[in-house]
């Protein structure tokens, strides 16, 4: 089972009318962490 973390992190934010900023917030990380997952830049 292929999961891409990044689209579904993207359309689960959104779902809930979310910013970048507010999700890194809630999560204490910082939002270039999160661009970063939505574009599939940080996934190994």
């Amino acid at each position: 089972m292929n999961i891409h973390i990044s689209s579904k992190t993207r359309q689960l934010r959104r779902a809930k009318n979310m910013s970048q900023e507010e999700l890194a917030a809630l999560l204490g990380v910082s939002f270039q962490a999160v661009s970063k997952w939505e574009t599939g830049v940080s996934q190994s």
